[in-house]
């Protein structure tokens, strides 16, 4: 199957795309900050620069978009690859999956817990929000 757009409008989509702030971060930043956890943004001394860190708890969330990091579940449409162009994009999924495993094996490693939320069960925020809390456990007076 054929791409629907040409290659310099592809181009120019793909050189837009964000790796952070983005609107599924940005709204588990929002859910967790209103449940009243406090935390640090992109901490480059970590693997992987996770989304949301927790320092005190030894603690990260990792937001995935469905499609960059291929999520496998078979009730997301999102994950799916595109039709064309195949070889390219299996190669280009394989190593985000494999980037992927390798920052959660070496924050493992180093004593952190990770959670992976993905871009489409932030659509869900009270199923959300009870995973959160069940991840992160109760307020510490320094979360407040």
């Amino acid at each position: 199957m054929a791409d629907k757009i040409s290659p310099e409008r592809r181009s120019e989509n793909m050189r837009r795309i964000r790796s952070k702030d983005m609107k599924p971060e940005m709204a588990v930043r929002r859910l967790v900050h209103g449940m009243g956890y406090r935390y640090r943004l992109h901490r480059k001394d970590l693997p992987g620069k996770p989304d949301l860190v927790f320092p005190s708890r030894k603690k990260v969330i990792f937001v995935h978009g469905c499609f960059w990091h291929q999520h496998d579940d078979p009730k997301c449409s999102d994950g799916r690859p595109p039709k064309s162009n195949t070889s390219y994009w299996h190669e280009k999924f394989k190593r985000n999956v494999e980037r992927d495993a390798e920052h959660k094996k070496l924050l493992r490693a180093e004593g952190w817990k990770c959670l992976i939320v993905w871009e489409c069960e932030t659509k869900n925020l009270d199923k959300l929000r009870k995973t959160v809390k069940h991840f992160l456990g109760a307020i510490l007076r320094r979360d407040q």
